[in-house]
Protein backbone atom coordinates (compact mmCIF):
# COMPACT_ATOMS: atom_id res chain seq x y z
CA UNK A 1 0.00 0.00 0.00
CA UNK A 2 2.77 2.43 0.93
CA UNK A 3 4.39 1.96 -2.46
CA UNK A 4 1.29 3.13 -4.30
CA UNK A 5 -1.47 5.68 -3.79
CA UNK A 6 -1.93 4.54 -0.19
CA UNK A 7 1.44 5.98 0.74
CA UNK A 8 0.54 9.28 -0.90
CA UNK A 9 -2.70 9.41 1.08
CA UNK A 10 -0.82 8.83 4.33
CA UNK A 11 1.45 11.73 3.42
CA UNK A 12 -1.50 13.99 2.60
CA UNK A 13 -3.14 13.03 5.89
CA UNK A 14 -0.05 13.83 7.95
CA UNK A 15 0.88 16.95 5.99
CA UNK A 16 -2.60 18.41 6.39
CA UNK A 17 -2.65 17.47 10.08
CA UNK A 18 0.65 19.34 10.59
CA UNK A 19 -0.83 22.32 8.74
CA UNK A 20 -3.79 22.46 11.13
CA UNK A 21 -1.83 21.67 14.30
CA UNK A 22 0.46 24.64 13.70
CA UNK A 23 -2.02 26.94 11.96
CA UNK A 24 -5.00 26.57 14.29
CA UNK A 25 -2.52 26.42 17.15
CA UNK A 26 -1.38 29.94 16.26
CA UNK A 27 -4.99 31.15 16.37
CA UNK A 28 -5.45 29.46 19.75
CA UNK A 29 -2.46 31.40 21.06
CA UNK A 30 -3.88 34.68 19.72
CA UNK A 31 -7.38 34.06 21.09
CA UNK A 32 -6.96 32.18 24.35
CA UNK A 33 -3.32 31.41 25.02
CA UNK A 34 -1.73 34.81 25.62
CA UNK A 35 -1.69 36.40 29.11
CA UNK A 36 -4.84 38.46 29.39
CA UNK A 37 -6.37 36.94 26.28
CA UNK A 38 -9.48 36.13 28.26
CA UNK A 39 -10.35 39.81 28.04
CA UNK A 40 -10.04 39.87 24.27
CA UNK A 41 -12.63 39.07 21.65
CA UNK A 42 -13.03 39.11 17.90
CA UNK A 43 -11.85 41.16 15.99
CA UNK A 44 -8.19 40.50 16.72
CA UNK A 45 -5.68 43.20 17.52
CA UNK A 46 -2.71 43.87 15.25
CA UNK A 47 -0.27 41.82 17.36
CA UNK A 48 -2.65 38.87 17.41
CA UNK A 49 -3.06 39.05 13.66
CA UNK A 50 0.70 38.95 13.16
CA UNK A 51 0.81 35.74 15.22
CA UNK A 52 -1.94 34.23 13.09
CA UNK A 53 -0.58 35.26 9.69
CA UNK A 54 2.96 34.13 10.43
CA UNK A 55 1.67 31.01 12.19
CA UNK A 56 -0.26 29.88 9.14
CA UNK A 57 2.59 30.77 6.81
CA UNK A 58 5.08 28.67 8.78
CA UNK A 59 2.50 25.90 9.12
CA UNK A 60 2.41 25.60 5.33
CA UNK A 61 6.22 25.59 5.13
CA UNK A 62 6.64 22.64 7.47
CA UNK A 63 3.60 20.74 6.19
CA UNK A 64 5.06 20.83 2.67
CA UNK A 65 8.48 19.74 3.92
CA UNK A 66 6.83 16.81 5.74
CA UNK A 67 4.76 15.47 2.84
CA UNK A 68 6.34 16.87 -0.31
CA UNK A 69 8.65 13.98 -1.09
CA UNK A 70 5.85 11.40 -1.06
CA UNK A 71 2.61 12.96 -2.26
CA UNK A 72 3.78 16.32 -3.55
CA UNK A 73 2.15 17.93 -0.48
CA UNK A 74 -1.02 19.30 -1.99
CA UNK A 75 -2.52 19.54 1.54
CA UNK A 76 -5.36 21.50 -0.07
CA UNK A 77 -8.23 20.17 -2.22
CA UNK A 78 -8.06 23.33 -4.34
CA UNK A 79 -4.46 22.53 -5.29
CA UNK A 80 -5.38 18.91 -6.06
CA UNK A 81 -8.24 19.99 -8.32
CA UNK A 82 -6.15 22.62 -10.09
CA UNK A 83 -3.38 20.09 -10.75
CA UNK A 84 -5.92 17.63 -12.16
CA UNK A 85 -7.27 20.32 -14.49
CA UNK A 86 -3.93 21.69 -15.73
CA UNK A 87 -1.03 19.53 -14.53
CA UNK A 88 -2.17 16.03 -15.54
CA UNK A 89 -2.64 14.88 -11.97
CA UNK A 90 -4.70 11.64 -12.24
CA UNK A 91 -8.40 12.31 -11.77
CA UNK A 92 -8.84 8.96 -10.04
CA UNK A 93 -6.70 10.26 -7.17
CA UNK A 94 -8.61 13.52 -6.65
CA UNK A 95 -11.34 12.27 -4.31
CA UNK A 96 -8.98 10.03 -2.27
CA UNK A 97 -6.62 13.00 -1.83
CA UNK A 98 -9.54 15.18 -0.74
CA UNK A 99 -10.64 12.58 1.79
CA UNK A 100 -7.13 12.22 3.24
CA UNK A 101 -6.82 16.00 3.50
CA UNK A 102 -10.16 16.46 5.29
CA UNK A 103 -9.50 13.61 7.74
CA UNK A 104 -6.01 14.97 8.36
CA UNK A 105 -7.44 18.41 9.06
CA UNK A 106 -9.95 16.94 11.50
CA UNK A 107 -7.20 15.02 13.27
CA UNK A 108 -5.04 18.13 13.47
CA UNK A 109 -7.92 20.13 14.93
CA UNK A 110 -8.46 17.40 17.52
CA UNK A 111 -4.84 17.80 18.65
CA UNK A 112 -5.28 21.57 18.99
CA UNK A 113 -8.48 21.06 20.98
CA UNK A 114 -6.81 18.51 23.28
CA UNK A 115 -4.02 20.96 24.05
CA UNK A 116 -6.11 24.13 24.36
CA UNK A 117 -9.49 23.04 25.75
CA UNK A 118 -8.55 24.33 29.24
CA UNK A 119 -7.56 27.69 27.77
CA UNK A 120 -10.81 27.79 25.81
CA UNK A 121 -12.84 27.14 28.96
CA UNK A 122 -10.86 29.80 30.86
CA UNK A 123 -11.38 32.28 28.04
CA UNK A 124 -15.14 31.74 28.09
CA UNK A 125 -15.27 32.00 31.89
CA UNK A 126 -13.39 35.32 31.78
CA UNK A 127 -15.93 37.01 29.51
CA UNK A 128 -18.44 39.53 30.86
CA UNK A 129 -20.87 37.95 31.37
CA UNK A 130 -19.22 34.50 31.43
CA UNK A 131 -19.93 32.30 28.41
CA UNK A 132 -21.49 29.04 29.54
CA UNK A 133 -22.41 27.69 26.10
CA UNK A 134 -19.65 27.33 23.51
CA UNK A 135 -22.19 27.93 20.77
CA UNK A 136 -22.29 31.54 22.01
CA UNK A 137 -18.53 32.06 21.63
CA UNK A 138 -17.53 33.25 18.19
CA UNK A 139 -14.00 33.97 19.40
CA UNK A 140 -13.25 30.37 20.41
CA UNK A 141 -15.00 29.05 17.31
CA UNK A 142 -12.57 31.16 15.27
CA UNK A 143 -9.67 29.07 16.60
CA UNK A 144 -10.83 26.28 14.31
CA UNK A 145 -12.97 27.58 11.43
CA UNK A 146 -13.64 30.79 9.54
CA UNK A 147 -16.49 33.26 9.22
CA UNK A 148 -17.06 36.50 7.26
CA UNK A 149 -16.57 40.02 8.55
CA UNK A 150 -19.70 41.80 9.76
CA UNK A 151 -19.46 44.47 7.04
CA UNK A 152 -20.58 41.91 4.45
CA UNK A 153 -23.98 42.12 6.12
CA UNK A 154 -24.95 38.51 5.53
CA UNK A 155 -24.58 38.72 1.74
CA UNK A 156 -22.89 35.56 0.46
CA UNK A 157 -21.26 36.82 -2.71
CA UNK A 158 -18.74 39.09 -0.95
CA UNK A 159 -17.09 36.31 1.08
CA UNK A 160 -17.29 33.97 -1.92
CA UNK A 161 -15.41 36.44 -4.12
CA UNK A 162 -12.87 36.86 -1.30
CA UNK A 163 -12.22 33.12 -1.21
CA UNK A 164 -12.04 32.84 -5.00
CA UNK A 165 -9.51 35.68 -5.24
CA UNK A 166 -7.40 34.55 -2.28
CA UNK A 167 -7.13 30.98 -3.54
CA UNK A 168 -6.47 32.10 -7.11
CA UNK A 169 -3.51 34.10 -5.82
CA UNK A 170 -2.27 31.11 -3.83
CA UNK A 171 -2.50 28.53 -6.61
CA UNK A 172 -1.34 30.91 -9.34
CA UNK A 173 1.81 31.75 -7.40
CA UNK A 174 2.39 28.08 -6.57
CA UNK A 175 2.22 27.39 -10.30
CA UNK A 176 4.94 30.00 -10.80
CA UNK A 177 7.10 28.71 -7.96
CA UNK A 178 7.18 25.13 -9.27
CA UNK A 179 7.67 26.09 -12.92
CA UNK A 180 11.37 25.53 -13.60
CA UNK A 181 11.03 27.26 -16.95
CA UNK A 182 10.38 30.44 -15.00
CA UNK A 183 12.33 31.55 -11.89
CA UNK A 184 11.58 28.66 -9.55
CA UNK A 185 13.31 28.83 -6.16
CA UNK A 186 16.49 26.79 -5.86
CA UNK A 187 17.97 24.65 -3.06
CA UNK A 188 14.62 23.25 -1.93
CA UNK A 189 13.36 26.69 -0.93
CA UNK A 190 9.97 26.39 -2.66
CA UNK A 191 8.10 25.29 0.51
CA UNK A 192 9.39 28.35 2.34
CA UNK A 193 8.28 30.62 -0.50
CA UNK A 194 4.82 29.03 -0.59
CA UNK A 195 4.54 29.71 3.14
CA UNK A 196 5.40 33.36 2.49
CA UNK A 197 2.59 33.47 -0.09
CA UNK A 198 0.11 32.26 2.55
CA UNK A 199 1.43 34.81 5.05
CA UNK A 200 1.11 37.54 2.42
CA UNK A 201 -2.50 36.58 1.72
CA UNK A 202 -3.19 36.69 5.45
CA UNK A 203 -1.70 40.17 5.69
CA UNK A 204 -3.59 41.50 2.67
CA UNK A 205 -6.88 39.61 2.47
CA UNK A 206 -7.19 37.78 5.76
CA UNK A 207 -9.67 39.92 7.65
CA UNK A 208 -12.48 39.64 5.10
CA UNK A 209 -13.32 36.03 5.90
CA UNK A 210 -10.39 34.45 7.71
CA UNK A 211 -8.61 33.39 4.48
CA UNK A 212 -9.44 29.70 4.57
CA UNK A 213 -8.25 29.37 0.91
CA UNK A 214 -8.37 25.61 1.52
CA UNK A 215 -11.58 23.55 1.82
CA UNK A 216 -9.96 20.93 4.07
CA UNK A 217 -8.45 23.58 6.35
CA UNK A 218 -11.94 24.89 7.12
CA UNK A 219 -14.17 21.83 6.78
CA UNK A 220 -12.15 19.41 8.93
CA UNK A 221 -11.86 21.73 11.96
CA UNK A 222 -15.46 22.84 11.42
CA UNK A 223 -16.52 19.21 11.91
CA UNK A 224 -14.66 19.20 15.21
CA UNK A 225 -16.51 22.31 16.41
CA UNK A 226 -19.78 20.58 15.58
CA UNK A 227 -18.77 17.57 17.68
CA UNK A 228 -17.56 19.63 20.66
CA UNK A 229 -20.30 22.09 21.33
CA UNK A 230 -20.17 25.05 18.95
CA UNK A 231 -23.46 23.96 17.40
CA UNK A 232 -24.92 26.02 14.58
CA UNK A 233 -21.86 28.23 14.34
CA UNK A 234 -20.31 25.22 12.64
CA UNK A 235 -23.26 24.04 10.54
CA UNK A 236 -24.94 25.72 8.84
CA UNK A 237 -22.81 28.64 10.07
CA UNK A 238 -25.37 30.81 11.82
CA UNK A 239 -24.29 33.96 13.61
CA UNK A 240 -25.27 37.54 14.18
CA UNK A 241 -24.47 38.47 10.56
CA UNK A 242 -23.82 35.22 8.73
CA UNK A 243 -25.89 32.16 7.98
CA UNK A 244 -25.45 29.03 5.92
CA UNK A 245 -21.81 30.00 5.52
CA UNK A 246 -20.20 26.56 5.69
CA UNK A 247 -20.18 25.95 1.93
CA UNK A 248 -18.37 29.16 0.97
CA UNK A 249 -14.87 28.12 2.20
CA UNK A 250 -15.35 24.95 0.15
CA UNK A 251 -16.76 26.26 -3.13
CA UNK A 252 -14.76 29.49 -3.23
CA UNK A 253 -11.31 27.88 -2.98
CA UNK A 254 -12.16 25.14 -5.49
CA UNK A 255 -13.23 27.76 -8.03
CA UNK A 256 -10.31 30.03 -7.19
CA UNK A 257 -7.71 27.29 -7.45
CA UNK A 258 -8.73 26.39 -10.99
CA UNK A 259 -8.98 30.07 -11.93
CA UNK A 260 -5.52 30.80 -10.54
CA UNK A 261 -3.73 28.09 -12.49
CA UNK A 262 -5.62 28.96 -15.67
CA UNK A 263 -4.60 32.61 -15.36
CA UNK A 264 -0.95 31.65 -14.79
CA UNK A 265 -0.94 29.33 -17.78
CA UNK A 266 -2.64 31.91 -20.00
CA UNK A 267 -0.38 34.84 -19.17
CA UNK A 268 2.92 33.11 -18.35
CA UNK A 269 2.92 29.35 -18.94
CA UNK A 270 1.94 29.53 -22.61
CA UNK A 271 4.51 32.26 -23.23
CA UNK A 272 7.23 30.09 -21.70
CA UNK A 273 6.08 27.11 -23.75
CA UNK A 274 6.14 29.13 -26.97
CA UNK A 275 9.68 30.35 -26.26
CA UNK A 276 11.02 26.95 -25.28
CA UNK A 277 12.83 24.76 -27.80
CA UNK A 278 11.10 21.36 -28.06
CA UNK A 279 14.23 19.46 -27.05
CA UNK A 280 14.54 21.51 -23.85
CA UNK A 281 11.04 20.75 -22.59
CA UNK A 282 11.02 19.47 -18.99
CA UNK A 283 9.99 15.90 -18.28
CA UNK A 284 6.35 15.87 -17.11
CA UNK A 285 5.78 14.69 -13.56
CA UNK A 286 2.02 14.76 -12.90
CA UNK A 287 0.80 16.72 -9.93
CA UNK A 288 4.10 17.34 -8.15
CA UNK A 289 4.19 20.12 -5.67
CA UNK A 290 6.70 22.54 -4.21
CA UNK A 291 9.82 21.30 -2.62
CA UNK A 292 10.47 18.12 -4.61
CA UNK A 293 13.50 17.59 -6.79
CA UNK A 294 11.56 16.33 -9.79
CA UNK A 295 10.76 18.50 -12.78
CA UNK A 296 7.24 19.95 -12.64
CA UNK A 297 4.57 18.86 -15.07
CA UNK A 298 4.24 20.86 -18.21
CA UNK A 299 0.92 22.63 -18.65
CA UNK A 300 -1.46 21.06 -21.08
Amino acid sequence: MRQTTGGELLAEFLGTAILIILGCGSVAVAVAGLPGSGRQSVPFGAANWLIIAWGWGLAVVFAVYVAGGVSGAHINPAVTLAFAVRRKFPWKKVVPYWAAQVVGALAGAAVVYAVYHDAINAFNAAQTPPVTNRADSLATFSIFATFPASYFGGVWWGPLVDQVVGTAILVGVIAALIDRRNQAPQSNMAPFMVGLVVAAIGFTYGTNAGYAINPARDFGPRLLTLFFGWGNKAFPGNGAWFSNYWWIPIAGPLIGGVLGILVYDLFIGQVLTARQAPEAAPTPEPGRVPGTAEQPAKAE
